[in-house]
Formats: C-alpha cells, structure tokens, sequence
C-alpha cells in the first residue's frame, strides 16, 4: 500500500509554533516518525509538504496514478481552499484529514473544513499521533 502525506501552509516551521498546541516537533521529525510508522505497518508513505497552494494541488494530482489512500493536512487552507478541495475530491481512493490540535475546540474561523465532507475518516487533536492513527486506518481498509 502507498500512501501520500500532503502537508500544507506553515508545516515547515510546526517547531516555531505554539509548542502547548503543535508539539514542539520539527516538521522533519514528524516526517521521520511517518515513516517509522509505516514501515511499522507494512506500507510506504510519501511525505511533502508546501507553502504553494498550486503546488500542493499538483501533489493531489499525481497522487491519482499512484497512492492507495490519502493523508492531507492542508493548515490554514483547509478553511477555505475550494482549489484544493476540487483536487481532492478527484481522488477515488480514501482520504484522511488530519490535524495535530482539535479544530472543533479552537477558533470559530478554524472550526469549518472545506474538505471534511470529502473525507472517510478526520483525525483531529491527536498531535503526531494522528498521522499514525491515519496511517492505521487506511492499512485496516
């Protein structure tokens, strides 16, 4: 099973954020601990990650000829990125959207997921952990 890890705006300094909601962690170090996990569980993960709206829709693209299930973390375009709910929703394989704080109990703006309709499973709040437990899902399907 291959798995696209799509990871959006201001993922590349998740170490710079508020450490109480992000963690603390590197994006590389998320990154590591992806793959640990997925060799852990039999499949291979691609992770990216960018602050290219365009670019991060092409990944969703590409991700057509080749990934067996999806895992995005768009950031703060989960809110209001219809461009990448439109490459998304192109997709015929499960997708999973995952977010390391719990969007339901943050912001009003944050509460709202342009993409969450087109999702067979959400993970929110979980911090790293969700990305394992997106990976777990999509090898258990």
């Amino acid at each position: 099973m291959q798995i696209a890890v799509l990871n959006g705006v201001n993922l590349d300094v998740l170490h710079r954020r508020d450490p109480a909601l992000y963690g603390g962690i590197t994006l590389n170090d998320l990154e590591t601990q992806i793959y640990a996990w997925a060799r852990e569980l039999g499949c291979t993960a691609r992770c990216r990650q960018t602050n290219n709206e365009g670019e991060f829709v092409a990944w969703c693209h590409d991700a057509l000829d080749w990934a067996d299930g999806v895992v995005v973390n768009p950031g703060a375009w989960t809110h209001y990125s219809y461009a990448i709910r439109d490459a998304l929703e192109l997709l015929s394989v499960p997708l999973v959207e995952v977010h390391l704080t719990d969007l339901e109990q943050r912001e009003e703006w944050r509460r709202h997921s342009v993409i969450a309709e087109l999702a067979t499973e959400r993970i929110l709040g979980r911090g790293a952990d969700g990305y394992r437990d997106a990976l777990v899902y999509l090898t258990d399907r």
